[in-house]
Parts: structure tokens; sequence; C-alpha cells
């Protein structure tokens, strides 16, 4: 774990079989990530790949991330995240969240996720919020990614809840998330379900970009999701052409 760091730098690292997250940053600056490999076995719980929490201009760049849980999270507080040119899977994909457990306010904005490998992962792009808590999920983009047998290839979840007695879906509050962009995501999805945008029945999910997305086979689906779609296979008529 790094924390409070200014202008870190990790390059050519191997990191593998961690009991818990491999590489977690908290409260840091300025860091590059670069060329690390991280490894730990498909059915390893928790074994999150890079952990980023409270943390600005973070750049992840060149690696090879496989494990049992997130090859990357990114956590509350943080902003002007960048990942590219990252080899995923097996894993639980990329992911926002989870955020607002417990009724927390968190924010995350200005994340970019592009030109990156999603393969045999049980998600692929992911944003998860649970219900109850507040502030925002905003100005996210996920560009030209390649996802090769992956569980739900997009998927936005408002409902998330990792077990426990506080899982309702009837709270009324919620973080908003808008401002989200899937461009050129291409491959194949591995169930039934290519696209997942569920959204919350009282707060909803606005401003949501899909263009030149092909994931074959797999249904889309949709709850209180507004936006526009272009080239979008499967379809999505909840959103505006």
């Amino acid at each position: 774990m790094f924390q409070n760091c200014k202008d870190l730098k990790i390059q050519h690292l191997n990191l593998l079989n961690s009991a818990k997250n491999h590489l977690a940053i908290d409260g840091c600056s300025g860091s590059r990530i670069s060329n690390v490999y991280i490894s730990s076995p498909e059915n390893s719980p928790n074994t999150d790949g890079i952990d980023i929490a409270s943390s600005s201009n973070v750049q992840i760049l060149d690696s090879t991330i496989k494990t049992g849980d997130d090859c990357v999270a990114i956590n509350g507080g943080s902003s002007f995240i960048n990942i590219t040119h990252v080899q995923c899977g097996p894993g639980h994909g990329i992911s926002v969240g989870s955020l607002g457990s417990n009724g927390a306010h968190e924010t995350v904005e200005e994340v970019h996720v592009s030109n990156c490998n999603l393969t045999n992962t049980m998600y692929g792009l992911r944003i998860k919020t649970w219900q109850g808590g507040s502030g925002y999920v905003r100005k996210i983009a996920f560009d030209q990614i390649n996802v090769i047998n992956v569980g739900i290839p997009i998927f936005i979840d408002q409902y998330y809840c990792n077990g426990g007695n506080n899982c309702g879906t009837s709270k009324r509050s919620g973080l908003q998330v808008s401002d989200v962009s899937f461009r050129g995501v291409t491959g194949t999805s591995s169930s039934r379900d290519a696209i997942k945008l569920i959204c919350s029945r009282t707060i909803g999910c606005y401003n949501i970009l899909m263009q030149g997305i092909s994931i074959r086979p797999g249904l889309a689906t949709c709850i209180n999701a507004h936006g526009r779609a272009f080239q979008t296979v499967p379809a999505l008529p909840c959103l505006s052409p």
C-alpha cells in the first residue's frame, strides 16, 4: 500500500498470489504505474489487482493483471484516472466502485479507460453503487476495449449489494451516475447479458453514450437509463438513436 504519496512511480514489478489485494494507492497525487505483472488464481477471493482510493492523476499503463476479483477498482474520492493498454483476465474486470455503502457520500470523476483487453472475466466495464448512498459518478469514458468471453461486458449496477442483510431496492437515495461513454467496445459475451444498465428507479442514469458497440451473443437490459446509442449491437431501445 502506498499512502499520501506525490509523484509516485511504480514500474517493472511482479506481484504473485497476494492474500488479498495486490497493490493499493490511497490519498496519492500524480502516480504512474507501468509494466506491472499481477497474478493470482481465478478462484481466490478479494484479490483485487490495483485498488485506487482518494487519489488523483493516476496512470496505469502497459500492464497485465490476472486475479480472482477486480483487475482495477476505482474507489471514492478519486479523479483523473487514466488506464490504457492493460490486459485483464481472469478476474472481475475494471470497476468504478463499489460506492455508497452504508449511506456513505462518495464521488468519482474523470476516468478514462482505453485500448484494453479483457479476457475470460466475470464482468467487463462496470460501475457499481449501493442504494442509500449519496454523491456522484461522472465523466467516465471507456474507449476501444476488446472483450473476449466476458460474463457481462458492460454493466452499470445501481443496486449493487455484496451480500449481507441490507440489500433492499426500495431506498430513495443513491449516487448520481452521469456523462458515461462507451465507444468501440467489441467482442464476445459468455452469458445472455451483453449489456446491463440497471439504474436506480428513483435516481436514474443520465447522458449515457453507446457508440460503435458490437458484442455477441447476448441481449441488452435497461432500467431508467437515459442517453444515446449509435451503431450498437445488441440494440438498446431505451437510449435514443
